[in-house]
């Protein structure tokens, strides 16, 4: 029985108990969780969803958090790269590194401990796979410096699942786990996630563990234990299949992957899809359900926000599934578009209103869900967009206005020489509180 007592005053109490043993524990999170993605009671703050991959997003949690907490982050489950891909090749399940991503930018970092956990979770293993290997094992049986400033009861609690991943993967002992470049916070999200048998409840545990605040939520947009595969259709008929394939090919490699320098689609994109795990074609799409908690939350929140990012693959995800599009169509809130400063391989040669009709494609489902289609307007998805000054992609002014957009916001950006240009934090929370603020005293 693995019991915590109470941590140190300098972090808040986890208040868990449990055993990696016992169906109470499972029991414990999944009663718990309920009440985590219940609607909160009404706030000062503006409550915000916001589409959006486990990247590009990333810069500004920091700075959204000032503006408010009542956010909820939804991400797709369909990333098949990195170390993401060698733990659902082995271990099967949904992907989590997106997720792992979004919460550790929410995580808290106050204290010399929640700096630690955040630094601990956040850890990449070598690139030498004898080297990671080494250096896993130093870690899961507590001798790393990566624990020094982590208390006994964190220490538990992280080290048991490190330890029940690491346990599944010796059960399979036809398959051999490579550990390069593997992600701590992925591999402590698929222990929790196969011991309780729930993304949800993971993802509460994670939560707790790195002291996300509790008003805050990351949510996958599918909530499932099955591996998902996306798939897309380009306007020439080619169907690619992976997430990996579609943004960004690194032909089986490990290193840092380069999203804006990747070669060139052989057409545009028509649409994403889910597709089974073996499919190759469009005979293997699949209609996964949306998960009820991202319903229920796009009924209640003050703006709904489509991060930027990879469109195709970041975004457009969470959009097609059924339920999304009527709800945001519904709604008279704000519903903000943060166009991209940079093209990538998804977007070559797009303008803002391509943005806008490949997001309003995707939630009418024009090209798939052949009875199940909208025939919504685009203004009734997007009614703002945001645009970094100095960026690449053009604002055609008519076009946006022809789709019943005329409210275009152009916020301070900066140069990022990794990925371009992107907008500057503060400046763009900015505008969005802004924006908010004209909506609330319109609407009051």
């Amino acid at each position: 029985m693995l019991k915590l007592g109470k941590p140190p005053p300098l972090y808040k109490p986890l208040q868990i108990q449990f055993s990696l043993s016992s169906s109470s524990s499972r029991s414990f999170f999944m009663s718990s969780i309920n009440a985590l993605h219940s609607p909160s009671a009404t706030s000062l703050h503006p409550s915000i969803l916001v589409f959006s991959g486990g990247t590009a997003f990333n810069g500004v949690v920091e700075e959204l958090k000032k503006l408010t907490t009542s956010v909820a982050h939804v991400l797709p489950v369909s990333d098949d790269g990195g170390s993401t891909a060698e733990i659902v090749r082995v271990l099967g399940g949904p992907a989590v590194g997106d997720i792992r991503s979004r919460c550790l930018r929410l995580s808290d970092e106050s204290t010399s401990e929640a700096l630690a956990v955040r630094t601990l979770l956040g850890y990449r293993l070598p690139l030498d796979a004898r080297e990671a290997k080494l250096e896993w094992y130093g870690i899961v049986e507590g001798e790393h410096p990566l624990w020094k400033d982590v208390s006994k009861p964190y220490r538990e609690t992280i080290r048991s699942f490190l330890a029940y991943f690491q346990s599944q993967i010796l059960k399979r002992t036809n398959e051999s786990f490579c550990f390069s470049n593997g992600s701590i916070g992925n591999f402590f999200f698929a222990g929790a996630r196969i011991f309780f048998q729930s993304l949800d409840a993971a993802i509460f545990l994670f939560s707790r563990v790195s002291q996300i605040p509790s008003e805050s939520l990351v949510l996958p947009v599918i909530s499932t234990n099955d591996r998902l595969t996306l798939g897309c259709e380009l306007w020439d008929g080619t169907i690619i299949r992976g997430q990996n394939e579609i943004s960004h090919p690194t032909c089986g490699s490990l290193q840092p992957i380069d999203k804006v320098n990747s070669s060139l689609l052989p057409s545009r994109i028509k649409r994403v899809f889910y597709m089974s795990s073996e499919g190759s074609n469009l005979l293997h799409e699949v209609f996964p359900t949306v998960n009820p908690s991202v319903l229920e939350q796009l009924r209640n929140v003050d703006c709904v926000i489509y991060g930027m990012g990879s469109l195709f693959t970041s975004i457009c995800p969470s959009l097609v599934l059924l339920g999304v599009g009527e709800i945001i169509a519904s709604r008279s809130c704000a519903k903000v578009l943060l166009l991209n400063g940079t093209y990538d391989r998804e977007t070559s040669g797009f303008s803002a209103s391509c943005f806008v009709t490949a997001i309003t494609d995707a939630l009418n489902r024009t090209y798939g869900h052949l009875n199940k289609r909208l025939k919504n307007n685009p203004s009734e998805y997007i009614n703002t967009v945001f645009v970094p000054k100095d960026g690449q992609i053009p604002v055609d002014i008519k076009c946006l206005a022809a789709q019943g957009i005329v409210q275009v916001v152009h916020v301070k950006s900066m140069h990022d020489p990794k990925v371009g240009i992107v907008y500057e934090p503060t400046s763009l929370i900015q505008a969005l509180d802004d924006l908010l603020s004209g909506c609330t005293n319109t609407q009051s």
